[in-house]
């Protein structure tokens, strides 16, 4: 049975250079999805919404190896909004609006979440459950990079982003500030974490 892994199908999306930023045309794709507020260091709610879509994640990946195609559970993904965007390079987090994400393939349906919720529920009745929804979402031309070290690091590289490579280059925003965490935050030193910034845009 071939094994699906979204990294693989879309390398230039999930393993950008450090080194500059790069423009990427992001396709449509489809996520778990599960949106919340204020900062995820210290809201119980984020730490939840995690364990409710992985929970969920897992369960629509084993009843679809059991249906014959199998794929590998996808990173945690995460969108990141504000009425001012200025707070991502000034870390008040307490600002942000998020949607925890994890990609699922093209054949994974409403239903077949839905039942992967109603397993989920059974063995952990999170409340969190009730509000996971399939999401789809097209970001098309996008500038991304590769950030390694700490999450709090992130705030110089989207200074740069924002007020240097957007303007040299004629582009504004054009969608939600989106990161792809390639590690587990758990289980990795944090100047060892690997995280895609990405940034839709569209002509200023």
């Amino acid at each position: 049975m071939d094994k699906y892994d979204v990294k693989a199908a879309h390398k230039a999306l999930y393993a950008p250079s450090s080194k500059d930023f790069a423009i990427v045309d992001v396709p449509a794709m489809r996520y778990l999805a599960f949106d919340g507020h204020g900062n995820p260091n210290t809201s119980a709610l984020y730490a939840e919404a995690i364990e409710a879509l992985y929970g969920v994640a897992y369960t629509v990946k084993f009843a679809s190896k059991a249906a014959g195609r199998d794929f590998a559970v996808a990173p945690l993904e995460a969108l990141w909004r504000a009425d001012d965007p200025a707070v991502f390079a000034s870390g008040d987090k307490d600002a942000w609006d998020w949607t925890l994400l994890i990609n699922q393939p093209d054949w994974i349906t409403d239903d077949a979440v839905a039942s992967a919720v109603a397993k989920a529920r059974a063995k952990k009745p999170l409340s969190a459950l009730d509000r996971l929804r399939l999401l789809s979402l097209t970001e098309g031309t996008s500038v991304q990079i590769l950030h390694v070290g700490p999450y709090d690091d992130e705030a110089p590289t989207l200074h740069r982003l924002h007020h240097e490579y957007l303007p040299a280059h004629g582009l504004t925003f054009n969608g939600d500030h989106h990161e792809i965490y390639l590690n587990d935050a758990r289980r990795t030193a944090p100047a060892k974490l690997r995280t895609v910034l990405r940034q839709p845009v569209r002509p200023a």
